[in-house]
């Protein structure tokens, strides 16, 4: 009798937990299908920054202005690019080469571990997950980040991302910095700028684009020498 109720609990538990993650996997698939036409209006990060800030009790306002890729610069799209994920089109969302690396890396290495993210990866972390570092996000992320492969092209992809990065306390994509730090649209940034912005993204409240070190300003130029090595603004036509 026990090991029969004791099944029966268990199959509760399986049902129920079988229907969670049904509509869950309903309410991404219906929300990325969505985010495929429609802006987004604020990103999960977004969000966690402003409720931990709200818990601190900081000041903290979010600047946010969604443009459409055609109003970002080749320049900038080309710097994260060669920045963050070089093989961008070539991959399905994950680079499984760079993954091995930074394992071999980081096992050798006493400093913090360094992730091998593509852009896929990391616009799905912005866009519907959270910043700490766990195995369970990893694992959320990798179907999520299939999901968003294979219902949005890859200029969508460059579009959100571009769009929520992170580029310094409360700034959120490229529009929003090109203003706050060259007083510019994005449409209008050079090499130079893009660079920077892109120098940036590890991690902006420590690589600071107002004040770059000398660290920074070095990735800055080697992320305009790989923007010329992939091709320039040629490379984006094979998104």
């Amino acid at each position: 009798m026990i090991g029969r109720a004791f099944h029966r609990l268990l199959r509760k538990i399986a049902v129920t937990i079988g229907k969670i993650l049904a509509v869950l996997a309903g309410f991404y698939i219906i929300l990325t299908l969505l985010f495929m036409v429609v802006p987004v209006p604020f990103s999960s990060y977004m969000a966690q920054r402003k409720i931990e800030s709200w818990l601190q009790r900081k000041d903290y306002s979010i600047e946010y202005d969604w443009v459409n890729l055609k109003q970002i610069s080749w320049q900038m799209q080309m710097a994260v690019i060669a920045a963050e994920d070089q093989k961008f089109e070539q991959h399905f969302g994950f680079d499984f080469q760079s993954i091995e690396k930074a394992l071999q890396r980081n096992e050798k290495s006493k400093r913090k571990p360094r992730g091998a993210s593509t852009i896929s990866q990391q616009t799905v972390k912005n866009l519907y997950l959270w910043h700490e570092a766990s195995w369970t996000r990893k694992v959320i992320e990798v179907p999520l980040t299939l999901l968003v492969e294979n219902i949005w092209d890859k200029s969508r992809i460059l579009e959100v991302y571009l769009n929520i990065a992170e580029f310094g306390y409360g700034i959120f994509g490229v529009e929003a910095a090109a203003q706050y730090y060259f007083h510019k649209s994005a449409n209008l940034l050079t090499l130079q700028e893009a660079s920077l912005l892109a120098a940036s993204l590890p991690n902006p409240h420590i690589f600071k684009v107002k004040s770059p070190n000398a660290a920074m300003r070095t990735r800055q130029h080697w992320i305009m020498r790989q923007v010329q090595n992939l091709g320039g603004a040629a490379y984006l036509d094979k998104l």
